[in-house]
């Protein structure tokens, strides 16, 4: 670098040199926007002399809304996902946008989850420019393509953080690439409130403006820290997420327009982003805000739009929607960054390790193949404002967790919830099975017929030590909505359940259960198709309520799934499970172990349930058993994604589609395992594998007419590992099963039909 050094970072520089800086503005250019620049000299080390330039894009930010407000009209902000419905269509759209009198312009960043807080349209655009390929370098390119054409007003990158942090070479280099490629800023969904900050300045280090979201769950004290690190606006959203939704926008804005503009004294403007689509919104948010965001009217124009023809749709919108003709527009300049001299001296703050210039583009290796492994499957992959819910929910928690009083609490009601569950050995099923002696968890003797009133139990006692009156939960076969539904009505809480329509329908005598009950139970759709839900649709929607009501509701998650804490505070409530069974196993066998302990695997609960307390036992092996087509079914290298905030396995369809599954039981119709037991299937410690449907009515049949126990069909599949189990391990050993559930609700939804009964 002919006597140069590069710095890997500022602060090692500071500490060696104690540099000076200073801040030089240069006047600004007739048509051409104002330059911040940022001066860093340090002492010469060996003869070298270091000058670092840094070109401030939040200024093009600010003109922009400068200029509407000097034309009086609010400052329109549009929003694409980048590479939809192609790859090559997003220059085009842009420039499309441009000309039809967008202000600025956000182009998403698509990520491979299914965030919970977005709309089924920004839901399908991401998924098909995945499809495309689509990745950060990719987008850039996108950016860098449309200012070769001409486009000058500014661009911001929206989306979460994750593809962020999976650059290569990480964020320093990423936001010098998007600086370099004509980006001006970043909004970042998901940031935790100790992240803001370092990324805010990280961004302005770079020239990169960081615009912070508000929404209407945002504590008065979160928002004045937001408010104060603006540098160029702030937007407003309903949710944490990308898009927005179908309410009428300034009637929930308003009250959150006055707050943020309190808070800022009116002197940061302030966009929002709350389902605008009409001219008519467009008006009515343009008497309180200084901007508008409009994103999944243009998206939804797009997917419905005849090949070639959706830039000059988007155009058309654009114009309709601002109430503006074409003459109207005046296209504003922008200098050209490779115009402007740049000293020999220049160098940049961070190393890299490799070229300025990201390579093979084009070519760019997909998200899966760069996400094979996940080393920590119990984390957090959702927006802020369930970050701070989520905070309250884990800080609550562990203070219970480690108070007498609580589990004092919790034990009171042993004797309503039958507790504990008998354990007894299955003589007829055993003799059958030929081999190892098979044992019965009875968790289907519990209150309610199922193990779900362990964590039911435990979470609403937790909701009412955190003061909230209001319980919403998610169900499938209908056990989980059963046992919270019971709980509510003994606690005197009020109770709504989500349940997808396939399952409502397909559960009828469990929905019949919850209302008796006095629960509420809401039907929903399958959020891309609009058919039929399952409980995945359930759960998406039971996150985007509780959202909005984080003051006064709790989710009581059913299963392992989802952000952390949950899985943590299921595992915690359902280890009674694993802890009676090792004392009854041990207690009638001299003190000896089980050689497996087998249970049903959807999102995971019972089966954690019971295999926690024998974790460091390496004799005991823990065998769980899916539905055909869960997530163990693919390839582990290609089936590890983020389902619900977390990463986990996730099943692969034939179109290499994820998420998607379907079991003769609708309890394990869920689409990934929780975290500890995706983390033991990793390494080796738990089996886990299918059962097909045959498999598991022949288990059905065999427990009904051997022992006199009819189970539930998620159960079944646990009794038929087991068999399977017992066969392999041979006589002299033994298996306990965790029977999790009571199948009458099956027998009339399923089995009558399946197994041709007679019910003369």
């Amino acid at each position: 670098m002919n006597g140069y050094r590069r710095e890997k970072n500022v602060s090692d520089r500071k500490r060696r040199h104690g540099e000076q800086q200073a801040d030089i503005r240069q006047p600004s250019t007739t048509g051409h926007r104002s330059e911040e620049l940022r001066l860093v000299t340090a002492p010469p080390q060996q003869g070298a002399f270091v000058v670092f330039l840094v070109y401030h894009n939040m200024e093009v930010i600010k003109e922009a809304f400068a200029k509407s407000k000097a034309e009086s009209r609010v400052a329109l902000v549009t929003y694409v996902t980048s590479g939809y419905p192609t790859v090559g269509e997003t220059p085009d759209i842009m420039m499309s946008m441009q000309a039809g009198g967008a202000d600025i312009i956000e182009l998403g960043i698509p990520i491979a989850a299914h965030p919970m807080t977005e709309s089924p349209t920004i839901q399908q655009a991401n998924a098909k420019a995945l499809e495309n390929g689509v990745q950060l370098p990719h987008i850039l390119q996108m950016v860098k393509s449309a200012r070769k054409q001409g486009l000058t007003v500014p661009v911001l990158l929206v989306g979460y953080y994750n593809p962020l942090h999976e650059y290569p070479y990480g964020e320093d280099k990423l936001l010098r690439d998007c600086n370099a490629a004509g980006v001006d800023g970043l909004v970042i969904v998901d940031l935790p409130p100790g992240d803001i900050v370092r990324f805010r300045d990280l961004c302005k280090s770079k020239g990169l403006s960081y615009i912070p979201l508000v929404a209407p769950s945002t504590p008065n004290s979160h928002m004045g820290m937001l408010c104060n690190i603006a540098d160029s606006f702030i937007c407003i959203v309903s949710r944490m997420g990308v898009s927005g939704t179908h309410e009428k926008p300034y009637g929930c804005a308003e009250d959150l327009l006055h707050r943020v503009h309190d808070c800022t004294g009116n002197s940061v403007p302030v966009a929002v982003g709350l389902g605008i689509s009409t001219r008519q919104d467009l008006i009515d948010i343009a008497r309180a805000a200084e901007g508008v965001v409009i994103g999944c009217p243009i998206i939804y124009l797009l997917g419905n739009a005849a090949p070639g023809t959706g830039a000059q749709k988007v155009k058309e919108y654009c114009l309709r929607v601002a109430g503006r003709t074409e003459n109207q527009i005046v296209i504003p300049e922008r200098r050209k960054q490779n115009n402007q001299p740049m000293s020999s001296t220049t160098v940049y703050l961070s190393y890299d390790g490799a070229g300025d210039t990201p390579e093979g583009t084009e070519t760019a290796t997909s998200l899966r193949d760069t996400n094979t492994r996940v080393e920590n499957f119990n984390c957090q992959y959702i927006p802020r404002t369930l970050k701070e819910g989520l905070a309250e929910l884990e800080n609550g928690f562990q203070a219970a967790n480690a108070d007498p009083a609580f589990w004092a609490e919790i034990n009171s009601y042993a004797a309503y919830a039958n507790r504990p569950s008998p354990l007894h050995l299955a003589p007829r099923l055993s003799q059958f099975a030929n081999g190892a002696r098979i044992w019965l968890k009875r968790e289907d003797l519990n209150h309610t017929g199922s193990h779900k009133i362990n964590n039911a139990l435990g979470q609403i006692i937790l909701a009412r030590r955190l003061g909230k009156t209001s319980i919403i939960a998610e169900t499938g076969v209908g056990q989980h909505g059963v046992a919270t539904a019971t709980l509510c009505a003994q606690f005197g809480m009020e109770c709504t359940i989500y349940m997808g329509s396939e399952d409502f329908e397909r559960e009828a005598v469990a929905v019949m259960h919850m209302h008796i009950l006095g629960a509420v139970v809401i039907s929903v759709d399958a959020e891309y198709s609009g058919g039929k839900g399952t409980i995945r649709d359930a759960v998406n929607e039971a996150f985007r309520v509780w959202e909005t009501e984080l003051q006064t509701t709790h989710f009581v998650i059913g299963s392992t799934f989802g952000p952390h804490p949950y899985p943590t505070i299921v595992r915690t409530f359902q280890t009674v499970i694993g802890t009676e069974t090792r004392a009854q196993f041990t207690a009638m066998n001299s003190g000896r172990l089980p050689d497996a302990v087998v249970a049903c695997v959807g999102g995971g609960s019972n089966a954690v349930g019971l295999f926690y307390p024998f974790l460091d036992d390496s004799s005991v092996a823990l065998v769980g058993v899916e539905g055909r087509g869960g997530c163990m079914a693919g390839p582990s290298d290609e089936s590890i994604d983020i389902a619900h905030g977390l990463p986990t396995y996730l099943p692969w369809d034939d179109d290499k589609e994820n998420g998607k599954t379907h079991s003769v039981s609708a309890g394990l119709d869920y689409p990934g395992i929780g975290p500890e037991l995706a983390s033991w299937k990793e390494s080796g410690r738990a089996m886990i594998g299918p059962a097909t449907e045959a498999e598991v009515l022949m288990a059905f049949s065999l427990l009904s007419q051997r022992e006199g126990i009819i189970p539930a069909l998620e159960s079944s599949h646990a009794v038929a590992g087991a068999m399977r189990t017992a066969k392999e391990l041979g006589p002299g050993h033994n298996v306990v099963v965790c029977l999790s559930g009571r199948g009458d609700r099956d027998v009339v939804a399923h089995i009558v039909s399946t197994l041709g009964v007679d019910d003369a």
